[in-house]
């Protein structure tokens, strides 16, 4: 059995936020690969789903404890199902990665990121896996800081782009269940470009 975990924040106020593209992409992949009767409940602080997908058992969940609170639900999970850390994939916002770029990792630090720095601490390790969603915009991190930049919702234009975005996000993680980390990592985890699509490493 597998756990895909989307970060979030619960709740209508933070739907549309940046911090919110965990969710997100989570229920854009349900809704391509799910039947449609099949029902989310409310149980281990989190929206759950199981389903079967590709001969894989996989409980998708989206935490309901608040960002910073998510490895509390994240562990109910793991421990009332026997997961391995290794077993679990976490789809998270970066807030250092520019939108429309994705980054896969099979373990990593927080790098400051609430969330994860939560299901680490309940876990006890960072060797779990984790699909990373670029949402920066240089312009606007002039102008705010990252909590209110992470909470605020995504412009017009962006959520213009948001389609594609997810689109790819949701290909990346049908490649992971298919494929395995090793073969995302070589297609997803490449140079990154900015806003203007110029090379930035």
């Amino acid at each position: 059995m597998r756990l895909i975990v989307g970060l979030g924040n619960p709740g209508k106020k933070y739907q549309y936020t940046r911090h919110n593209i965990g969710f997100r992409i989570l229920d854009a992949f349900v809704a391509d690969n799910v039947e449609i009767d099949v029902k989310w409940k409310n149980n281990f602080f989190s929206q759950t789903l199981q389903y079967k997908y590709k001969d894989q058992k996989i409980i998708f969940a989206k935490p309901q404890t608040y960002m910073n609170l998510s490895g509390r639900a994240v562990k109910q999970i793991i421990d009332y199902y026997d997961i391995t850390e290794e077993q679990i994939l976490v789809v998270y916002d970066d807030i250092h990665l520019s939108l429309g770029n994705l980054r896969v990792r099979k373990r990593g630090s927080s790098g400051g990121h609430r969330g994860i720095e939560s299901i680490i601490q309940s876990l006890g390790t960072e060797e779990f896996p984790r699909l990373r969603i670029g949402i920066k915009n240089d312009s606007l991190l002039q102008k705010m800081d990252y909590p209110s930049f992470v909470l605020s919702n995504f412009s017009a234009q962006e959520e213009r782009d948001l389609p594609e975005l997810v689109s790819n996000a949701v290909q990346a993680l049908e490649d992971i269940l298919r494929y395995g980390f090793d073969y995302a990592m070589s297609e997803y985890n490449r140079t990154e470009k900015n806003s203007s699509g110029e090379n930035t490493s």
